[in-house]
């Protein structure tokens, strides 16, 4: 059997892969924006927000969200200090701040952005379903003279415009034509399709965008298209990327997943996705660091089982796949070993696999946990270990073990 790297997994992702975008794919973080119109959480400090905002730079994020001054002073001074931060640290990533299609919303934006001296993208939001129209009972003429006026007026004060209309998934393809159409007429560079309330299944999205893509391409190719997803149905990231396969430039998420309801596409997932299909060259090793980060800022703790940055994500207690990673290792092969029990490679995101000790386990990872602490390997110190391991009920911490490794010492020289 040929043992080299590419040749020891058979890749069915191969098969029938989606078409990689020929252009960069870019990013927009919503953490300090929607992300933190999550109802769980805590409201992170300055400090908090601004290390936010350095961990999206060094990510390689193109945009980042830092706030809707419109909802008033307090968010205009935090919108300010982290545009201030961008300028004074050249940072390579560039801000937007949110508002609805209102001047009383974009004045702030125009305010901040001429006093910090940089353009802040105005991403300007309205309803676009026939659902919301009905419920708020605004009529398409109304829409689209709002969403012309407001685009105009940010336009007309040097900001550049995404357009946003909200429950895109569940619009008429007529009026996202005529209310595209007179954004795009007033100026707007970029729009964006949004999943808002998370409906949109990957075909559903593809098809869309595909819409959206011949419509832009019709009346301006030179304007961007955006996708933002929510996690409503838990397709978040794979709608992500039918998006981008579709013909979307950028796409949103935050980091973890946080947001309204059950929350955004976690970006940090996306990421990781599409590092792994080989579309992004980004420099992924500090996302696991910046997921936990925010986790902690906002107080809402990240699921054990959350993929590839969950505590449990490479742990294993069980003897059969703790003997594969140890064989593995045996060979002399890291590669081998981050990959022989799991799709995801951990050194990718600065992590390991980490063998544990419990009622699972095997001898094997009792005798790896020994060495990987400085232990002797003595039979009957593994077999001891063995055995009160597989009398309880969970994996045992590494002081249980420890503690366990000092008796067996003691009992030793007592014998002796």
């Amino acid at each position: 059997m040929d043992d080299t790297p590419e040749r020891l997994i058979h890749d069915w992702n191969a098969a029938e892969p989606p078409q990689r975008p020929s252009k960069k794919i870019e990013f927009d973080d919503e953490t300090l924006r929607d992300g933190l119109q999550s109802p769980s959480v805590t409201d992170p400090s300055i400090e908090q927000k601004l290390r936010v905002l350095h961990y999206i730079n060094a990510l390689g994020i193109d945009n980042a969200d830092i706030g809707l001054p419109g909802a008033g002073p307090h968010v205009q001074k935090t919108v300010e200090r982290l545009a201030r931060e961008i300028v004074e640290q050249k940072l390579s990533v560039y801000p937007s701040a949110a508002g609805r299609t209102h001047e009383n919303d974009i004045k702030p934006i125009v305010e901040i952005s001429g006093r910090v001296g940089i353009p802040i993208e105005a991403d300007l939001f309205i309803g676009s379903s026939s659902i919301r129209q009905f419920a708020e009972g605004w009529s398409l003429d109304w829409l689209v003279e709002q969403s012309a006026k407001a685009v105009r007026f940010a336009v007309g004060h040097g900001l550049p415009v995404m357009y946003v209309t909200e429950d895109t998934t569940r619009a008429r393809p007529e009026d996202i034509e005529k209310l595209y159409t007179a954004a795009i007429d007033a100026g707007a560079s970029r729009i964006c399709v949004a999943d808002t309330v998370g409906h949109a299944t990957p075909w559903g999205t593809r098809s869309l965008v595909r819409f959206v893509r011949k419509l832009v391409d019709r009346l301006n190719p030179d304007v961007k298209i955006d996708w933002h997803g929510h996690q409503d149905r838990g397709l978040g990231v794979i709608n992500s990327v039918a998006a981008l396969e579709a013909g979307a430039d950028r796409v949103h998420g935050s980091a973890g997943g946080i947001g309204e309801r059950v929350g955004n596409t976690p970006i940090d997932l996306l990421m990781v996705n599409l590092k792994l299909m080989g579309w992004i060259e980004n420099d992924v090793s500090q996302l696991g660091e910046y997921v936990k980060f925010v986790s902690d800022a906002v107080r809402i703790p990240l699921h054990v089982l959350y993929p590839v940055f969950g505590r449990d994500a490479f742990r294993t207690g069980t003897g059969v796949h703790a003997a594969a990673i140890i064989k593995a290792k045996r060979k002399g092969s890291d590669w081998l070993a981050d990959r022989v029990y799991s799709s995801v490679p951990a050194s990718m995101f600065g992590l390991a696999q980490i063998i544990e000790v419990g009622p699972m386990c095997g001898l094997s990872n009792v005798i790896y946990w020994l060495a990987a602490h400085g232990y002797p390997e003595e039979e009957s110190l593994s077999k001891e270990i063995l055995q009160i391991a597989k009398s309880t009920n969970r994996v045992l911490t590494d002081e249980e073990l420890h503690s366990a490794v000092r008796r067996w010492q003691e009992s030793e020289r007592h014998e002796a």
